[in-house]
């Protein structure tokens, strides 16, 4: 079962799913998180959503509506922005850039990746050859990484105490957490990850 809130998403998933899962039975469906019910979806042993719920607008409730999708003993794998000290910062950005004109977007990626391009000289890191690798790294393209970085608005974050005791609120318990501390996140605050189980 699949579900975006993105018409294309889900047209994408049908695609890749009635070409490459042949013989097994799945949904892909047009649903808001905020929709979600399992009342009339039913619910699932392992419930997914990665590095999606934070930019929802309202990432708790989110993270509330996803979480009620686990069958009990099911599990509940996130992940979901760190929190950073700069974050403020993050969401005026990100707010400019997803308003702005593809022009002005191109200006704010070129400080960016000239900022970016900087720190690694100064670690001593050859940018060339990370922008060459990026792809084999991260499973996209770095210029598109950036763009995603840049514009992905709304934007919300949390540190992985929140998150506990929000799982925990919810019934659930934590088996594995990926989790750093919360950091200056100059470049991006990139994603801890949860897997936390559902009580039988």
């Amino acid at each position: 079962m699949a579900v975006d809130i993105d018409p294309d998403s889900v047209a994408t998933s049908k695609a890749v799913l009635s070409s490459r899962v042949a013989g097994t039975p799945w949904r892909a469906e047009q649903v808001s998180v905020f929709d979600l019910d399992p009342a009339r979806l039913g619910t699932f042993d392992i419930v997914y959503s990665w590095g999606v719920l934070h930019h929802t607008g309202n990432m708790w409730e989110a993270v509330e509506k996803a979480a009620a999708m686990a069958a009990p003993n099911g599990l509940f794998v996130i992940a979901l922005y760190r929190k950073t000290y700069i974050d403020a910062f993050w969401k005026w950005e990100k707010r400019l850039y997803a308003h702005a004109s593809p022009g002005v977007q191109k200006f704010i990626q070129s400080l960016y990746i000239g900022a970016f391009r900087l720190a690694m000289i100064a670690k001593r890191k050859n940018f060339r050859d990370h922008v060459a690798n990026y792809r084999s790294i991260r499973g996209m393209d770095f210029h598109h990484d950036i763009h995603d970085w840049l514009g992905g608005y709304p934007y919300e974050t949390a540190s992985a105490p929140e998150v506990d005791a929000r799982l925990t609120a919810l019934g659930l318990k934590a088996e594995r957490v990926f989790a750093r501390p919360i950091g200056v996140g100059i470049f991006g605050s990139g994603c801890d990850e949860f897997v936390y189980r559902r009580a039988r």
